[in-house]
Order: structure tokens, then sequence, then C-alpha cells
């Protein structure tokens, strides 16, 4: 007897703590909408933060309570994209694919070292003591922005400068981000005309820094005026669509090479490598 009423009043305690937690639950509980786990399935679980979330999940409840765009997921693309409308009843947004452009040219060769680097092995910290280059708004060469590539999509090339793969590239930008001297940015993957530089040294100093400087000739500005504009010794684009095909040649006959088409690079190289080859 003794025994048995510890063990209904404990009984009766579980059960009585039992019906509480189940009305609570009855009464608090959320509805989870099912198709908040089918959008998450469908984005590419990279959690690279490229949405502007803070990761894929975040981007589906995002998206389920319509505060993002079908488009959001610059990593998944239009397939993507086409996916979630489907499963949101709703019209898909198009997703223009952007890749990371450098705006740098300064190779080893046209960029010489003031000094010998012995800290640590990163962009980040060698510019924060000023780096060991005569100029002082290029390429650190030392790979941050390769190392926070998550799609393997950067390598440093023999010249020192990163070098990006445009078909692996996801527009996520993190290397942007890495970049302490901002010499990174994303852009539409037709876009074919930059300014390879960020100096903003006077022409004198920036010539003698970099063979690839802009020197603020203005040839390009002349060319171009309607796109094309000079600030703080920096030939700037204002808008790339406004430039006819036809003055494309006028503005490459830029001296140091500082602005012009990225792709003509690519097929001159491409072309010097199969006659190295042949």
């Amino acid at each position: 007897m003794n025994i048995l009423i510890p063990i209904i009043t404990m009984a009766t305690i579980a059960f009585i703590l039992s019906a509480g937690l189940f009305f609570a639950y009855r009464k608090l509980r959320v509805e989870v909408d099912p198709r908040l786990q089918e959008i998450a399935e469908a984005l590419p679980q990279a959690n690279c933060g490229a949405c502007g979330f803070a990761g894929c999940q975040a981007l589906a409840e995002a998206l389920l309570a319509g505060k993002a765009e079908t488009n959001a997921c610059p990593v998944g693309g239009n397939e993507v994209a086409q996916r979630l409308a489907t499963i949101l009843g709703v019209e898909s947004a198009m997703v223009t694919k952007k890749v990371a452009r450098l705006h740098c040219r300064g190779t080893h060769e046209a960029a010489p070292s003031k000094s010998q680097y012995f800290g640590v092995g990163t962009c980040l910290a060698a510019h924060l003591i000023g780096g060991y280059k005569f100029c002082t708004y290029g390429c650190l060469h030392l790979g941050d922005c390769v190392r926070s590539c998550p799609f393997d999509a950067m390598r440093l090339g023999d010249d020192g400068l990163p070098v990006i793969d445009e078909q692996k590239c996801t527009g996520c930008g993190k290397c942007v981000d890495a970049c302490p001297r901002n010499l990174l940015e994303l852009h539409p993957i037709e876009r074919n005309i930059f300014v390879f530089c960020r100096s903003k040294d006077r022409p004198a100093v920036a010539r003698k820094v970099c063979k690839n400087a802009c020197i603020a000739c203005n040839i390009c500005v002349r060319a171009c005026p309607e796109a094309i504009i000079m600030e703080d010794n920096l030939a700037r684009i204002v808008d790339w669509k406004k430039i006819p095909a036809e003055k494309l040649p006028a503005i490459e006959k830029c001296p140091t090479g500082a602005i012009g088409r990225l792709k003509k690079e690519k097929e001159l190289l491409e072309k010097k490598e199969f006659r190295a080859e042949t």
C-alpha cells in the first residue's frame, strides 16, 4: 500500500503534465506550408548568401512569404527560377547571369614590387600595411578571392592575376567581398568592355608604377563622350550599352590597354596559345 500511493501520485502528475503539453501544442502549434520543403529542395543548397538571405532555407521562407522573387537565386539560374515559379503558382522571372570581372591588369611584369613581402599570405594582411607593390590600387596576387570562391571558379594565373572561369562562376559575390581593393565586380556576362584599372594616381605616377594603368589621356572619352567620362584621373564607363560597336576601335587606341574588350583579349590569347601548340 505504501508503494502504491507514490506510484499513483506520479502517474497522476505525469498525466496532468502530458495533458497540459497536448493542449499547449494544439493551441500554439504553427501550421507549416507543405510547399516550404518543396521550395527548399528546389534550391541548390549552396548557402552562399548571393540571394541576400542567410542561406537557402531562409530564401525558401522568404519566397513563401512573398518577400523574394523567383529569380533571387543566381546560382540556380533560370532552371531553378522556373521550378520555384511552378511551385508557387506565379510567373517566372528571368535570371540575368552575372559573373565576376577583374578591374586590374597589374601583372608581375607590368606592376613591379617595391619590396619582398614576408607577412601573412593574404591580400587583406598585405593591404593593411600598404601592400608591397608600387601601385597602391592594384592586385596583390595573394589569392583571397580564389580561396573565397565556393564553386572553384577562380585560380591564380602565372602572371599573378586571378583567372575567372565564367562557366563555373555563379555570381555569388564572395570574391567581390574578399578583395580588399575592390578590384572585382559582378557584371552581366554579355558585357564585353571594361576599364581594367582602379588607379587614381596622377598620370605620371600611374604610368611609372604600372605599365597597364590608366593615364587619363582622354582618348576613350573623346571617342565616346556619351558613355565614358574621366573622374579622379581614371576613365569610367557610365553606360556600357551606349557604346556602339563602331567606336570600339577608337576606344581601344588606349596606349596602355587600360580600357577595351575583355573577350577580344581572350580571343587573341587563345589564338596565341593555338599558334604556340602548332
